[in-house]
């Protein structure tokens, strides 16, 4: 599969722009100090730097206080990025690996965010169900590495609660995800009733896609995302839309080939034609609580 720079650069530079932000650094004075230009600093950070140089982000990681492993991971990032071939498509990461977490860097930067899943998805995800979660991915994982991914996984929310800015989410949730219980009928009973609340916020909505609606396309889709990072005030795209899909065991993919990305919108838009409206979402939502409860 053919990595594409555009969108790793990209994500370099998020990344060491939010790490020099996070020292109070302006880029004139994290430039000096690592002997950089600004304009050279400033390319970096907005991923216009085609070839980004391996040893000035090592520097810059050292000068932000970097740890050793997101050094090396961002070192590594830059040579992926230097590549020139490009279809729109990487793999990169997966559940098992330890990769540079591109996907946590782009959901921060998204405005809206499109997704279609099996399962709650985390953003939405009350602590009880996102411990079932972790505890089952985890096995035998000390309690204290499995509260701190939790405690992880509930601070992303914050982008949908916050009042300035909150991201635009749009979950198409199939019903699957209503009878798969996690954790115990008492997490489940739970977390479909934050499930309704929650699709009530202005920039939620929660529409779920019953069993009765059939096959999409003649096939089962998988759980994808759509991120979109909207435009500037010349109307211009700030970041290309990307479409990313959890590779579980394998490696994530991260698609922003346009002719891809305006296929899951179809897709998207066509699920959503086979779905309950909000109300009748926050019916069943709150009938399956009340069926949980009494188990």
């Amino acid at each position: 599969m053919t990595e594409s720079p555009t969108l790793l650069r990209r994500q370099l530079g998020r990344f060491l722009r939010e790490c020099r932000e996070a020292t109070g650094m302006t880029i004139a004075i994290a430039a000096a100090e690592a002997e950089l230009s600004a304009t050279g600093l400033q390319r970096l950070e907005a991923g216009h730097s085609k070839t980004p140089r391996t040893q000035a982000v090592r520097e810059l990681c050292t000068l932000y206080e970097v740890s050793p492993d997101e050094t090396e991971q961002a070192v590594n990032l830059a040579v992926k990025a230097a590549k020139t071939d490009d279809e729109g498509v990487i793999t990169l990461g997966g559940m098992f690996s330890d990769a540079f977490n591109l996907y946590a860097g782009m959901e921060r930067s998204a405005r809206r965010m499109i997704t279609f899943q099996q399962l709650v998805p985390g953003l939405l995800q009350t602590p009880g169900y996102a411990r079932g979660l972790v505890e089952s991915f985890l096995g035998d994982g000390s309690a204290d590495d499995i509260e701190q991914r939790v405690r992880t996984r509930l601070k992303r929310q914050v982008m949908v609660t916050r009042k300035y800015s909150p991201l635009r989410l749009d979950v198409l949730l199939h019903e699957s995800a209503t009878r798969h219980v996690i954790g115990s009928p008492a997490i489940m009973a739970a977390q479909m009733r934050e499930l309704a609340e929650v699709s009530k916020l202005p920039n939620v909505t929660v529409r779920v896609q019953p069993f009765s609606a059939g096959s999409t396309w003649g096939m089962l889709p998988g759980a994808f995302i759509i991120l979109d990072f909207g435009t500037d005030r010349r109307g211009n795209l700030i970041e290309p839309p990307v479409v990313y899909l959890d590779g579980a065991m394998s490696g994530d993919l991260y698609i922003e080939n346009q002719e891809i990305v305006e296929r899951y919108h179809g897709l998207a838009e066509h699920i959503q034609r086979t779905t309950l409206d909000e109300v009748e979402t926050r019916s069943l939502l709150r009938r399956v609580a009340r069926e949980y409860d009494r188990d």
